[in-house]
């Protein structure tokens, strides 16, 4: 994002003009301090707003008190860009659904997840998502539009204040297809690092995998963690649960994540929902091993999370310690991730933009 061409003289801005303006969540503190001195006020005052935006929460720039008065009241009207609390449900476990209304009136959901030494936050990407995978609940909403950085950025920031506690880490696991927003991901990549004070190996980005795209993120040499939906072993079932699957084959999609990892030197973790019968048998693994063999990966395997619109079950504990003992011989290194947020339905795979 920059904030340099924006106003010389906000004074004589009308309604119009303001909603082109873009919002000063997502910019880092060269950018702010280049627009501070564009309105004549001095080089130190970005500092002042970027702690004011990024750790203070402030959401109105007529509430910086460390700025003049009159100044104040000139750029009142110039947006931060924060969203607000549209719906809020708590889960017996402590995690928090919110669904947050954006400038536009749409509706986004993100997720804080509490635990004993670390806050993480379930951000959204885009507004609904076009992947539809047969077991999602996004999905099933169909998609409106990409998510711009300080869309993603406030989710967070929300989510921190709600809690009073500083998130740890960030999962871009929410609505939406990230590598089908990769340029506004990226921004808020960098905004929640640099910005935030979120460490890159605290960020993880989920994607279901869209061709050339995880190639390109590799260009980056970040040093997130790269997490790619499977859910499936062999290329026919995938494309039953994940009907986007069928132009990209995963011998390409692995291939792609096997240059990931040749050019970061990161890991790739692989998401693996287990649906009763459908994707869990002990062939299963044995395919899903044979697939992974010899690559620097690991694999989360979860529990299937129930939505109102299809009839997949969760397998029992007995089928899931199955599966797992399968790629444990194979040597492939394996976790069991239990979702939480259950009972609010804010769990992997129930979001959806609505109080139900």
């Amino acid at each position: 994002m920059s904030v340099t061409p924006l106003i010389s003289q906000v004074d004589s801005l009308n309604p119009k003009q303001l909603e082109n303006i873009p919002p000063l969540l997502g910019a880092s503190v060269a950018e702010l301090t280049a627009w501070v001195q564009q309105q004549g006020q001095p080089a130190y005052r970005g500092k002042q707003l970027h702690d004011w935006i990024y750790h203070k929460g402030v959401r109105s720039l007529a509430d910086i008190s460390v700025f003049p008065k009159q100044w104040r009241a000139e750029v009142a009207e110039i947006p931060i860009g924060r969203s607000t609390i549209h719906h809020r449900a708590v889960a017996p476990d402590g995690t928090i659904k919110y669904l947050l209304q954006l400038a536009d009136g749409q509706i986004v959901e993100t997720v804080g997840i509490p635990s004993d030494k670390r806050l993480t936050v379930c951000v959204s990407t885009q507004v609904g998502c076009p992947m539809a995978c047969d077991f999602c609940a996004t999905g099933k909403g169909g998609y409106k539009r990409n998510l711009a950085p300080h869309e993603i950025v406030d989710q967070v920031l929300t989510v921190q204040e709600d809690f009073q506690q500083r998130v740890s880490h960030v999962v871009f696991m929410g609505m939406g297809e990230p590598l089908l927003n990769t340029e506004n991901v990226l921004a808020s990549l960098r905004s929640l690092n640099q910005d935030v004070g979120i460490g890159q190996r605290s960020l993880t980005v989920s994607t279901v995998g869209i061709r050339d795209r995880i190639r390109q993120l590799a260009q980056h040499h970040l040093q997130i963690t790269l997490a790619v939906s499977l859910h499936a072993p062999n290329q026919a079932l995938r494309e039953e649960l994940i009907p986007s699957a069928r132009p990209y084959p995963l011998e390409d999609l692995l291939a792609e994540c096997r240059e990931y990892v040749a050019i970061t030197g990161r890991r790739v973790s692989f998401e693996y929902i287990l649906l009763a019968g459908v994707n869990d048998l002990p062939e299963h693994a044995l395919q899903l091993a044979k697939c992974l063999r010899g690559f620097q990966c690991h694999v989360n395997l979860i529990p299937y999370n129930p939505i109102q619109e299809v009839d997949y079950k969760r397998p029992n504990s007995d089928r899931i310690q199955a599966f797992v003992n399968v790629l444990k011989q194979q040597f492939i290194a394996v976790s069991v991730r239990y979702s939480r947020g259950l009972e609010a339905d804010a769990a992997c795979g129930q979001l959806r933009a609505s109080k139900n």
